[in-house]
């Protein structure tokens, strides 16, 4: 049976023990998932995310002609081993002006913008086109950068966003394209080409062509605020460093933005013992030492809820949640930004400060505006639904200890405010999530995991919010 379009998270009443394990990161299986694309040989990766997201990364790459093979995990219901042969910068199928491959991208921006660039490498046309809500979101910065290295991108609507023509390289040799196809395709080059991009609106347009650069020919620039320190750039940089490019296995790591509910969910429940934790936190201000130290006590378990296998690497900028949800007197950073602190677990944070000793400001959220939903609005709303003091001001948001009662949650078809206010319904009597098989975009299982019995889950009861009847652990599935 497919989950209900209306649940309600019973609250836990007492003390829980659990590890949980967490799918793979969504943003480095895409990432390697065009880095296998371009490789020269068959790329294995292991612990890769099974999600909508990477299984419409997946579908694109095979409409692309790429082989791509899908294996169970053992380890984690939701992760697939994927192996992909390479062609080394070939892309294998293409399309004509008449009838270009078109390759659906649903809302997932990784795919969006990766296959953007990725798809300027084939010798024909490609149509990409997405829901509603991804033809909204911004893709002008990446179009001019694909135009800027002499590529041709057509918006069909004429404002830079999805659907879009993009025509690629000129398909030499090969007579099946029309002489009117072959005149819109991009020349080779015969010199490197440059290009500076934006990572104003989105960060995503960087990575997708530092992904491609190589095989492209191409020489980036990427410019905005805090260029040179994006998490996201800074993630996209360090993978291409050590993926193998000849071939062989990749691991993929737990994703830190899933893992961050689950130490939300300790830090609201009060389940932690953090005291001797907290006094090395505060005899060590620098954030690089506070980053060790966090790790450090992860790996070490005295959290009695705690995820298994928390990234190490410092790819993933929201592996930092632990400094900021690890306080037994429920104190948070009196300030948190999207940009210096935290990437996508802002929310998680956001989600679980009215529970504060005082109040938290939230900054520089521009660009949680331009996402799956427009999130800093949609926080701020479902929050105060609840109860809760919240003040929107410019891309800031201001939350104030709180005391919340139950609501019934608009999630967006917002696979991130699904699980943000799951966490809060841990502890708030009555809250119910609309839609929340919207967590299928990147961790189908996350309700299973708060149901099934601990060690390995949480315990918790979940019902149909309808009829009040508790959901079985295969009804809990987001399919």
């Amino acid at each position: 049976m497919p989950l209900p379009d209306l649940i309600e998270i019973t609250p836990l009443t007492g003390p829980v023990r659990a590890e949980i394990t967490v799918p793979g990161s969504k943003s480095i299986t895409n990432r390697a998932l065009v880095l296998a694309a371009l490789a020269d040989g068959a790329v294995t990766l292991e612990g890769a995310l099974w999600s909508e997201d990477t299984q419409v990364m997946v579908n694109c790459l095979r409409r692309l002609g790429f082989d791509a093979s899908v294996a169970p995990d053992p380890n984690e219901f939701c992760n697939r081993t994927i192996s992909v042969q390479g062609r080394g910068g070939e892309i294998p199928r293409a399309g004509a002006a008449d009838a270009p491959l078109e390759l659906f991208v649903g809302n997932a921006g990784t795919a969006a913008r990766f296959l953007a660039a990725l798809v300027c490498l084939g010798r024909g046309v490609y149509r990409l086109s997405g829901v509603p809500r991804m033809h909204e979101r911004p893709q002008a910065a990446l179009f001019s950068a694909l135009r800027e290295l002499g590529y041709r991108v057509e918006a069909e609507n004429e404002n830079d966003k999805l659907p879009a023509l993009i025509f690629g390289r000129r398909n030499r040799g090969n007579e099946t394209l029309t002489e009117e196809s072959q005149r819109l395709l991009t020349s080779s080059p015969t010199e490197m080409r440059k290009a500076r991009v934006s990572i104003e609106a989105s960060s995503q347009f960087a990575s997708a062509l530092l992904l491609c650069a190589e095989r492209g020919g191409w020489q980036i620039e990427v410019v905005g605020e805090n260029a040179e320190e994006s998490p996201y750039v800074w993630m996209t940089t360090k993978m291409i460093k050590v993926f193998p490019k000849r071939g062989g296995n990749f691991q993929i790591e737990p994703d830190a933005s899933s893992g961050s509910y689950f130490w939300g969910a300790g830090w609201l429940l009060g389940t932690c013992e953090f005291a001797s934790f907290m006094k090395e936190m505060v005899q060590n201000s620098d954030p690089g030492t506070q980053r060790t130290v966090a790790t450090d006590f992860a790996k070490r378990g005295r959290s009695n809820i705690r995820v298994a296998s928390w990234p190490e690497s410092e790819w993933q900028k929201d592996a930092d949640f632990t400094i900021f949800a690890t306080s037994p007197v429920r104190s948070l950073a009196a300030e948190i930004s999207r940009t210096r602190d935290l990437a996508d677990s802002i929310m998680t944070a956001i989600a679980i400060a009215p529970f504060a000793s005082s109040e938290v400001r939230f900054t520089d959220l521009g660009r949680l505006r331009l996402q799956e939903c427009e999130r800093v609005v949609a926080l701020r709303t479902e929050l105060t639904r609840c109860g809760a003091k919240v003040i929107e001001t410019g891309d800031t948001l201001e939350v104030f200890p709180s005391r919340l009662h139950g609501a019934e949650i608009e999630t967006y078809n917002d696979h991130r405010m699904a699980m943000c206010f799951a966490v809060l319904g841990l502890k708030v009597p009555g809250i119910k999530l609309r839609n929340p098989s919207c967590v299928k975009k990147t961790f189908p299982n996350f309700f299973q995991k708060l149901a099934a019995a601990p060690p390995h889950g949480l315990g918790v009861e979940i019902r149909d919010g309808h009829t009040g009847r508790r959901l079985t652990h295969e009804e809990l599935f987001a399919d």
